[in-house]
């Protein structure tokens, strides 16, 4: 019977031990995986930085130690591989794979081999922001990988946004018996909270983004049957006399626009996407002028961007001065009828919108309206046109909208996402380019 009993109380304990021991090898902050892509990930879920046993002699573990140290104080998801250049690794995909792999949000930076590159998801850091950084650490030339790295980590924990995930723990440093003890009572309690946190703040995005989208849709539809209507209005018949192909082609080209702008509002998911409708309409509206002009004999018009107070008045003829309530003169492109108002001292005719307060110009409306704005303006134009505006300053204060012009969808920083992020949005790693110098390529072509 002692036998046995001792049996009962031993098993527990063996378990216990074995459980703990686990924890305290994972843990350990100078451990090291047997290299790989898969090792790089799991050791980048548990903690900031990763060396790969082959590349310890670039960067050794004291020194990886302190940056980890770095980084988790600072509470930012920024993560760190040092990889070796070998067939384990594929240059063309590679932060691509390690971002999937790793399945968070973040900023991903790469030693690898004698080169170095970076990315990040978008809301947690823009693609401008990565490139100018890998590029000014790159121009530096440091002549050791723990100064290039550092450098890279002093600046990327300042502006990237979000914070560190869940599965790092708490900042960097040993970790005792004790520590251990009670970190495993609490995953034993609670395990499985970090992903619940998770999903419930990825369903609160998708209530948001379902609110937003429905909020664009009254404005995209209106738009939409603006422009049929216009359609409707301009009785032109491609086989009338004096029609040419240029003029069948217009017309072709705006019909075209109009059916892929029903087509791409009725298949949109997201706020970002009505982008892509708005575009399809400056773009029809660009071809009846044009056939306007052909029909009448006219100068064909320049390619302007749309009236900016309203772009269903089409294309705009100049630019002109113009300054919100309260905000500083800036110039934007106008139709004829407002650059005739403004003349005579007169407010533009607003696109107006509602919102809770009534009704308001859409730069006045708020966050919902940047993806319809930047379909119609553009990414680049879009922010210089409305500083000093609701919507303006929004946009360049949050780099979900900065970026993308409604970037809804995207994670925040230190989200578990997975394998769902669009590699297209993951700034800075892509493209090609030479893994040594500059700023925007990638690391070169297939190892």
């Amino acid at each position: 019977m002692k036998t046995a009993s001792r049996r009962v109380l031993i098993g527990p304990v063996l378990l216990l031990l074995a459980a703990l021991l686990a924890m305290v090898t994972a843990a350990a902050p100078g451990a090291h995986a047997a290299g790989g892509l898969d090792e790089a990930a799991a050791a980048l879920r548990k903690g900031p930085v990763y060396v790969d046993p082959r590349a310890s002699g670039q960067f050794s573990a004291s020194q990886a130690d302190a940056l980890a140290k770095k980084i988790k104080d600072s509470g930012k998801p920024v993560f760190v591989a040092v990889l070796p250049r070998t067939s384990d690794y594929q240059p063309s995909t590679l932060l691509q794979d390690l971002r999937t792999k790793v399945g968070i949000s973040g900023v991903y930076a790469v030693e690898f081999g004698d080169g170095f590159n970076a990315g990040a998801d978008p809301r947690v850091m823009p693609r401008t922001a990565v490139q100018n950084l890998v590029g000014a650490v790159k121009r530096s030339q440091y002549p050791t990988v723990s100064e290039r790295l550092n450098s890279f980590v002093d600046t990327a924990t300042t502006e990237a946004r979000g914070r560190a995930p869940a599965s790092w723990g708490g900042t960097g440093g040993g970790i005792d018996t004790g520590t251990v003890v009670g970190l495993g009572a609490l995953i034993a309690i609670g395990g499985g909270g970090a992903y619940a946190i998770a999903r419930r703040n990825r369903r609160k995005r998708a209530e948001e983004e379902r609110a937003a989208l429905e909020d664009l849709r009254v404005v995209v539809d209106e738009d939409i049957t603006a422009f049929g209507e216009e359609l409707d209005r301009l009785d032109f018949d491609p086989g009338e006399p004096g029609a040419d192909d240029a003029m069948r082609a217009d017309y072709a080209h705006a019909l075209d626009a109009y059916e892929d702008a029903k087509s791409a509002m009725a298949s949109a998911e997201h706020p970002g996407d009505v982008q892509a409708v708005t575009k399809e309409l400056d773009e029809g509206r660009f071809a009846l002028a044009t056939l306007a002009a052909r029909r009448e004999g006219r100068p064909l018009p320049e390619r302007r961007l749309p009236c900016f107070f309203d772009p269903r008045h089409g294309p705009s003829i100049a630019d002109a001065t113009w300054a919100p309530p309260g905000g500083a003169p800036r110039t934007v492109p106008v139709c004829a009828a407002d650059q005739s108002r403004l003349a005579d001292g007169l407010e533009p005719l607003a696109r107006t919108v509602r919102t809770p307060q009534g009704d308001r110009p859409y730069w006045d409306a708020g966050p919902a309206y940047a993806p319809w704005a930047g379909g119609y303006f553009g990414g680049g134009l879009l922010p210089g046109l409305l500083v000093g505006t609701a919507l303006g300053h929004m946009m360049m204060t949050t780099p979900a909208y900065g970026a993308d012009f409604g970037g809804y969808g995207g994670a925040e920083g230190g989200d578990v996402t997975g394998a769902d992020f669009d590699p297209g949005d993951f700034g800075g790693g892509f493209g090609g380019g030479d893994f040594g110098g500059g700023g925007d390529g990638g690391f070169g072509g297939d190892f």
